[in-house]
């Protein structure tokens, strides 16, 4: 199972990025959630949602700001990140769940792609 995150790159506070997330078929009636970490932190919760896009779950310092979507022909979940702030400069890691939906914890997620890194200035 592989998992390609992309998209990260350096905005401005208030700004917008998208990232995406390719996954193999094997993948494709897994959840997929959104992950992300600083140096010397751990790995924190974004988003996530299930395998046919019909259920989300956002941490609450993204929600209203952020919108994770699925497009299933692409096997790609997405990740829109608006009025971006300095404290979401992280690397952003995809992962794919155990089951048909993940949650919030990372031991949920079997299988992490490598990470893109977001930076966003003042």
């Amino acid at each position: 199972v592989q998992l390609q995150a992309s998209g990260g790159g350096l905005v401005q506070t208030g700004g917008s990025l998208r990232l995406s997330c390719a996954f193999g078929r094997t993948s494709s009636n897994n959840g997929i959630g959104w992950f992300r970490q600083t140096p010397g932190k751990e790995r924190e919760f974004v988003a996530t949602i299930n395998w046919n896009g019909g259920a989300t779950y956002y941490a609450e310092v993204v929600k209203g700001r952020f919108t994770i979507s699925r497009d299933r022909a692409k096997n790609t979940v997405y990740l829109q990140m608006n009025s971006l702030k300095v404290e979401d400069t992280a690397v952003y890691y995809c992962a794919a769940s155990r089951g048909a939906s993940g949650g919030s914890q990372v031991g949920q997620y079997n299988y992490w792609g490598q990470g893109t890194q977001v930076t966003v200035s003042s």
